[in-house]
């Protein structure tokens, strides 16, 4: 499960939640504190840089967000950042430097790195996506199993159970999810990998490759591009 450790999937530095993510071995450990780790990083942020917003809400003088956005705490939204009309972030969220956050996405007790697009009707949910990701039109992630029950993280024959109920995805660096994907409860992408669009992700999926469908992924080295 090495693939799947914080240490494989993200650069830390692109990310105001980094000195976080580094007390944790993989990346659905630090899932149940972001609320509390948003309180902290925003009681210490620059009041020259940013602004609070009602309770437990802080976003960067530099961000754009519309006024037709639904803004609940805790929250940071850093730099540069872009909320969109009716984007709907529900709290304990990290918004990085430069990211967009679109048109009706819904946004849950997520880690989002900087420079990463969920743009156009997504649902993102107790999830951690990785610097420049990006999830196409429609694509989501399911952070409930149907039966409720633990999620488990499965790498061929090797399983963590991960002692949750509610866990959505893990993205690495330079991960791209085609449109109208699912990411089911406890999908781990390695970074630079290319999901299909119209696919439904379960499991480990190996850094730099290619997801056509389940039970067909090929190495980038091994495809023709």
């Amino acid at each position: 499960m090495n693939q799947c450790k914080i240490s494989e999937l993200y650069d830390l530095s692109q990310t105001i939640a980094g000195a976080y993510l580094a007390q944790f071995t993989y990346p659905w450990e630090a899932l149940a504190g972001i609320g509390d780790m948003v309180r902290e990083l925003g009681a210490a942020l620059d009041p020259d840089k940013y602004e609070k917003r009602g309770e437990d809400i802080w976003v960067a003088k530099s961000a754009k967000v519309a006024p037709t956005a639904c803004l609940n705490g805790p929250l940071i939204i850093d730099e540069e950042a872009e909320i969109r009309h009716c984007a709907f972030i529900r709290g304990s969220a990290v918004i990085g430097k430069g990211s967009v956050v679109g048109n009706s996405t819904e946004i849950k007790n997520d880690i989002i790195f900087n420079s990463v697009q969920v743009p156009h009707y997504n649902y993102v949910g107790d999830s951690i996506l990785g610097y420049q990701s990006h999830m196409g039109a429609g694509s989501i992630t399911s952070n409930v199993k149907s039966d409720k029950t633990e999620v488990v993280v499965k790498d061929g024959t090797e399983q963590i159970a991960t002692g949750r109920k509610k866990f959505g995805a893990m993205l690495g660096d330079y991960v791209e999810v085609g449109c109208n994907s699912v990411l089911n409860p406890g999908t781990v992408i390695g970074s630079h990998t290319n999901i299909y669009p119209l696919s439904s992700v379960r499991g480990v999926v190996p850094a730099n490759s290619i997801y056509k469908k389940q039970g067909e992924v090929v190495l980038k080295n091994d495809s023709v591009q």
